[in-house]
């Protein structure tokens, strides 16, 4: 049994599928059932509740041979980091209380840094809570900047014709498309080809730059001229929130747009093992799909 946090994410939906087509059972986790109604059709079992809720999360625990952890983005938190740290500690709980020993954790590059990483920080903090717990095996996967993370830019592609946020337009920084993630993720579930704690790097096919970018999306979409602009940091911060996003998650996000602006996180040296195969072209694909849905 592989047990998954965030089964209804960009990475859990992804680990999931895979392990499922590999024929593995599979309980997935998430606040609702309904939620979770894709997978249970494909036979998995579902856990549906609060995994802020220590006793619940152990409970959904019990039985795994392995699980995948993650603390899901909560963009409306008033206290983003509170949040963090609560759900943090109702995991460490949860494994320490099921007897789990093999644990996947998602983390992040910056997450060595202690501080002025914005919500990476939490991301720090959950590492050095879980390696705490004696005996049990972790890797945490210290992924790059998510693909993903530039659909946000569609609504404003729509609106103002250009890509944007408070991050240097020239800057060259490794991203990675999530289903490499879950690739790596659900072969770590899998083979339980680690022991104490470590780990692995991720960090995408290559290093891009957010001008690079908006290049090769906009050939992709039919906007060859597409341009991305920085935006001061009090702009960007009143971008978020007129997205949607709480006070406090906006200014942690241009937190983190100033630690990589200002080289705080500093991105590991690319080899062959922390490499992964998803090419931004390849991605601009998938964009130019969610764009044309949106």
């Amino acid at each position: 049994m592989y047990t998954i946090t965030g089964a209804t994410g960009n990475i859990g939906s992804k680990i999931t599928k895979i392990l499922l087509d590999k024929g593995g059972k599979v309980k997935v986790i998430a606040r609702t059932a309904a939620n979770l109604k894709k997978f249970v059709d494909r036979g998995a079992e579902a856990a549906a509740g609060d995994a802020e809720d220590s006793k619940f999360l152990t409970n959904a625990f019990i039985g795994a041979e392995a699980i995948f952890t993650m603390i899901p983005p909560n963009y409306q938190a008033n206290d983003f980091r509170a949040y963090q740290n609560r759900f943090s500690a109702s995991i460490a709980a949860a494994i320490k209380n099921s007897g789990v020993t093999y644990v996947v954790n998602l983390s992040s590059q910056g997450a060595d840094m202690p501080e002025g990483t914005g919500p990476i920080k939490g991301l720090h903090d959950q590492e050095q809570r879980l390696n705490k717990l004696e005996d049990v095996n972790i890797i945490h996967l210290r992924c790059a900047y998510f693909m993903e993370n530039l659909l946000m830019n569609i609504p404003l592609i729509k609106n103002s014709g250009i890509m944007g946020s408070a991050i240097m337009g020239d800057l060259k920084f490794p991203m990675i498309a999530t289903k490499d993630i879950a690739a790596v993720a659900a072969d770590y579930l899998i083979k339980h080809n680690f022991s104490n704690k470590s780990i692995r790097d991720l960090l995408g096919q290559r290093g891009v730059s957010l001008n690079e970018a908006a290049t090769v999306i906009g050939k992709k979409i039919g906007k060859p001229d597409l341009k991305y602009v920085q935006f001061p940091y009090d702009q960007a911060e009143k971008g978020l929130l007129q997205a949607g996003l709480s006070p406090d998650v906006s200014r942690l996000f241009v937190e983190m747009s100033k630690a990589f602006n200002e080289g705080l996180i500093k991105f590991q040296r690319r080899t062959p093992e922390n490499t992964t195969p998803t090419s931004l072209e390849e991605f601009a694909d998938f964009f130019v799909q969610v764009y044309k849905s949106s």
